[in-house]
């Protein structure tokens, strides 16, 4: 049986999935991390399937997200977008040391994965912790100063003015470089990788993320099965049944 409990570490709200046969013993753990806007509850179905193959799964509210949401509307918490990106980041090593302390997880074997801004969180953690085994971006961007940039100049474009001076914008881009994957690409060091993408995604565009893919791909010479890249040509920003099903597949491979 497939159990599922609220808990709370320090002030993080998350949901804690896991078989009910095994959730005394130390397993392989996958952090999940919802999108922008969303909340843990929205993927349940990523960890009721990850659970049935033998995974703790823990899915963490976001910072102004979920139960930890102040009010903001979508358009205020944009502005703070890259804000919570970093505080998730930051907040997956707690995480992680919760459960390890715990003697639930198996230190050598968790994996990471999100969609949209999880996505996201989720290429920059690779860029911080060595500790992830393995990771699947849905619908992320590993170019944080990139995507910064072209957010900027949507909210321009739209006469929106950001609560920021120019001075404060580039020492933010400063910040977020130290994230970026695209910038840091020997961070990787190899490790299994999944992409999914829809190529018709406005939110968070297709072709910067594939165009990393392409350039990290010579350096998987040696163990092509590690990195992936599956592309929908008709898919917008939600990832798909089958962009569901083979992240299973590759945490059951790689995990």
């Amino acid at each position: 049986m497939i159990t599922i409990n609220r808990e709370m570490v320090n002030t993080i709200p998350l949901l804690h999935v896991v078989n009910e046969e095994y959730r005394s013993q130390q397993l392989p753990a996958v952090f999940f991390i919802h999108g922008f806007m969303s909340a843990k509850e929205h993927n349940l179905h990523f960890a009721y399937l990850l659970a049935e193959q033998g995974f703790r799964v823990v899915l963490p509210d976001a910072a102004l997200h979920g139960e930890r949401t102040d009010g903001q509307d979508e358009l205020v918490l944009s502005t703070r977008f890259w804000e919570m990106v970093i505080q998730s980041i930051q907040e997956l090593e707690v995480l992680k040391e919760n459960f390890e302390k715990r003697e639930l997880i198996d230190g050598d074997r968790i994996g990471v994965a999100g969609s949209s801004m999880g996505g996201i969180t989720t290429l920059g953690a690779l860029t911080q912790y060595p500790w992830i085994k393995t990771a699947v971006s849905l619908m992320g961007s590993p170019a944080y100063v990139g995507f910064a940039k072209a957010q900027l100049e949507r909210f321009r474009k739209n006469g929106f003015s950001l609560p920021m001076s120019e001075e404060e914008i580039e020492e933010q881009m400063k910040v977020l470089a130290e994230f970026d994957l695209s910038l840091h690409p020997e961070r990787l060091n190899s490790r299994p990788l999944m992409f999914w993408h829809g190529k018709e995604d406005t939110v968070v565009p297709y072709e910067p993320t594939y165009t990393f893919f392409k350039t990290i791909y010579a350096s998987y010479e040696k163990n092509r099965d590690d990195l992936r890249f599956i592309s929908e040509e008709s898919a917008g920003h939600k990832v798909s049944r089958k962009g569901l099903l083979e992240t299973v597949k590759w945490f059951e491979r790689h995990l």
